[in-house]
Formats: C-alpha cells, structure tokens, sequence
C-alpha cells in the first residue's frame, strides 16, 4: 500500500500528527493546575464557596486532560526507538538524562499529589489539599522546564563534544539544560500555556453568562479569564519579540522564512512583509504587503540594519518556507487578537459593564480554542523552521531515521489515526459535555476553617430502635 511513498516524509507526518495532539493537552494543564491552585487559595483566603465550586467545575475536566496529555506522550518515545533510532542512539546520552528528569518531576509531584487533589479535598484538611494541588502544578511547570530544555538543546545545541562512535557526549550539562535559546523558549511556551487555559476558561464562563447572567460561578470564569488576557498578553508578545531576536542571533535562517525575507537589505532597509505568496523556486516573494523598513527597526532597532536573507543559505538548507511563513503570521494575529480582547475587557471593567458585555461575551466564546491553534501555530514555526536537521546545524533529518520499510511506517500512521481518533475523541466529547454544564451551588466543598471528620470518628448511619438485637435497650420509667 506505501510501496513508492518515501519512509523519512511518512515518519515525519507520524511525529508531527501525534505531537500534534500531545501539545495542546500539556499546554491546557500547565495553565488549568495553575489556575486550580489560585482558585484554592482564594477560598482559603476569602472562604468565598463559589470559588470552591469552581475549582470542583474545573477539577474533573483536569483529571481527564492530564490522563490523555499522558498517554499521548508516551508515544513519542515509542517513536523514537521506531521511526527515529539514529537520532535517538546518536543524542541518547544527553537527551536521555533530561527527558528522564521530566519522567521523574510527572511521577513524583504530579502523579504522587494527583490522588490527594482529585479525592482528597472532604477526605485531608484544606491546608494539606491545597498544599497537594501546589505540588501538581509545581510538577506540571517541571514537566515543562526539562521538556523544554530537551527540545532547545535540539534547537540551539550546546555542551556537548562528539564522541569517537559519533554520539553527542556531555561535557557541561549547566550549558546544555540552559542552552542559549531554553531561557527564551520556556517563558514563551508557559505564557502561551497559561494564555490557552484563560481563553478556554473565560469562553466558558461566557456561554453560561450568555445563559444566565446570575451564575455565579460563570462570573468568577470570566472576570479571572479577561485578568489573565489583560496582563499576560502584551507579556507574551514582548516575550516574543525577544524570543525572536535570540532566533535571528542563533538560527538567522529560520527568521528569513518566518519574514518571507528571500534577499538580503544590503542596501536599505529591511521592509515587513504582512502578507504575500513566497515562491521558493524564484527566491522571492510574490504578491506582497510590506511596511518599508519596519522588519529592519523590529529585528535590529535600527532603520536600515541589514538583516540576512535565506540567499545567504544554501538552497539545500532552506526550510518549507511556505509553511513556516503562514504559520507564524497565524499565531502573531490570534497573540494580537488575544491583546484585543483583553484591552476590550478592561473598557467593560471601567464602566462596570463586564457581565452585561454580550458582544464581548461572544468574541470570548469564538476566541475559546484559539489558544491552542495559537500553540500549534508557533509549535510549527518553531519546528519545520529548523528542518533540515534533528539538531541544528550538526544532524540532518535525513541521516536520523531508522532503517524502517515505509509500509511499516504507513500502517502504525493509519493505526494512530484510528486510535486517536476513538481514544481522544471520546475524551474530548466527555470534556466538552462537562463544559455545557454550567458551574452549581451544590459542587460546593467544606468551609476552609471547619475541622475534618476522619476515619473513625464520622459518626455511622442513623440506626432505629430494634435494629441491633445486642444494644442495650432502655429500661422503662419506675
């Protein structure tokens, strides 16, 4: 059936299509444990119920993204001893050890407080509760922190000698964890994280506002959701220029696909391009719309700072210039559009109209999965501009696959496709289901300052006279 198909392409379309779906899960969790534990410390706090209640709304919803984020990422390492085994053999010895570190952060905080946060909260004291969904969220960030070192190594590679076998050896690992790129990468990708959960939050919050606008679980949704747009937003985008610049010092290459930028401005300014069609084959882009020397004042702060064009590249090394160049025009507009409807939340605070705000509450609802198309959006900006290599500049892509017939690559593609499509499906129906139900009074959990029955001591089921033959029975009056 794949006879003729090239097994480096179906392999990659594999990769790309399972790490896909993984990234949007962690980058929903990341955001929604953070969220979980200030909902938590507002009710301790303020001992407010519906803040509880909301976290009891939130709380399942977590539960079923963190399982399905899991298993998705397990199957990425099965990808790497499958499709990827000379990338894997060749990076093993540095590679290996961060990924581990990441295993060891999800099992020990994540997985051994997770328990605690999902039944815990009638069952332990609210000190303690809160203290478990802490160290979840603390796990989550860890997750992050060693996943993102992993892929910025891959990207921005440093510490490291080659081994006499051709291996990547460490040599200075406080080099290779906090290589020149992870700093820069990781506080783009856990705003982006934290930005997604507030866009989900608060497009829920605004359906059941839209509904009923005396819910209020769905008031504290929105009103906490548009705080996070607000202030993290503009944070993002200038943690993006700065990512950007760190790109342009490291991987140049990548920023002239990201602008379109085919010639190099050795004699002028380099223009902004807002829109065009790149034409690969001319080196050169067709249709554009530019503001003239606006690329070379971002990129250099200078009006006619000459800023290298793929011409400065060899062609074998390009990029699909098409791809990186659409994507990242994709997740700066919806970064943009974030910032919008934060700023239009802020008009509605000052006249105090935030929840009779329905035409704010709508855009809110449609802005609810952009976060995670925003996600995708830069994950592929990121990922397609360092092709051709696995590790840029020193391992080409084409050198790191296994020696796998294509036919074998093909069927596990159509096998992921097919259980993904029940496995996933069905936990994103489940999660979907639960947001069309609007946050209730009775999700309620005990008062913050009330003491804990435990074990032993909850008193047992009401029993009628006569219902244990060996009680002692009252002795009738003299």
């Amino acid at each position: 059936m794949f006879e003729g198909f090239d097994p480096v392409l179906l392999a990659r379309i594999q990769f790309a299509f399972t790490v896909s779906f993984h990234i949007i899960f962690p980058s929903f969790t990341i955001g929604l444990a953070s969220y979980l534990a200030v909902l938590h410390g507002l009710w301790m706090w303020t001992g407010r119920q519906f803040y509880i209640a909301v976290f009891q709304y939130w709380l399942k919803i977590f539960a079923v993204s963190f399982a399905m984020g899991v298993v998705s990422g397990i199957v990425l390492s099965y990808q790497f001893g499958t499709n990827w085994s000379v990338f894997a053999d060749k990076t093993g010895p540095i590679l290996g050890p961060l990924m581990a570190y990441e295993v060891l952060s999800a099992f020990f905080l994540e997985a051994g407080f997770l328990g605690v946060m999902l039944f815990g909260l009638n069952r332990v004291g609210p000190r303690l509760h809160f203290f478990a969904t802490l160290m979840v969220a603390l796990g989550t960030f860890g997750s992050a922190f060693w996943i993102l070192s992993v892929n910025s190594w891959m990207q921005t590679p440093a510490g490291y000698v080659i081994g006499a076998n051709g291996q990547f050896m460490p040599e200075d690992w406080w080099a290779i964890v906090f290589n020149p790129s992870f700093p820069y990468r990781l506080v783009h990708m856990v705003l982006a994280a934290y930005l997604t959960t507030a866009f989900v939050v608060g497009a829920v919050g605004a359906w059941h506002l839209l509904k009923d606008r005396s819910n209020e679980g769905a008031k504290v949704m929105f009103s906490m959701a548009l705080w996070m747009a607000a202030i993290v937003a503009p944070i993002q985008i200038f943690a993006g220029d700065q990512h950007g610049l760190n790109t342009l010092e490291h991987q140049p290459m990548k920023i002239a696909a990201m602008e379109g930028h085919f010639e190099t401005n050795r004699d002028g300014g380099m223009p902004l391009t807002l829109f065009g069609l790149p034409d690969m084959e001319a080196g050169e882009m067709r249709a554009a719309i530019e503001i003239p020397n606006a690329g070379s004042l971002i990129l250099t702060h200078s009006m006619n700072g000459e800023v290298a064009g793929l011409d400065a590249f060899p062609r074998e090394d390009w990029p699909n210039v098409w791809i990186v160049f659409f994507s990242f025009r994709v997740m700066v507009a919806i970064g943009f559009a974030m910032l919008g409807i934060g700023v239009w939340s802020l008009w509605h605070r000052w006249k105090g109209t935030l929840v009779e705000a329905s035409w704010l509450q709508r855009a809110s609802v449609a802005m609810g999965p952009m976060g995670f198309v925003a996600v995708l959006a830069g994950w592929i900006t990121t990922e397609v501009g360092r092709q051709p290599y696995t590790v840029y500049g020193l391992l080409r892509t084409a050198e790191s696959h296994s020696p796998i017939a294509a036919s074998a690559v093909g069927a596990s593609l159509i096998a992921f496709i097919v259980v993904y499509f029940f496995v996933f499906g069905a936990g994103t129906f489940y999660i979907l289901r639960n947001m069309a139900r609007p946050p209730e009074i009775d999700e309620q959990g005990p008062r913050p300052d009330e003491p804990i029955r435990t074990a032993g001591v909850t008193p047992g089921p009401h029993m009628d006279e006569g219902d244990n033959p060996s009680a002692p029975r009252p002795q009738p009056a003299e």
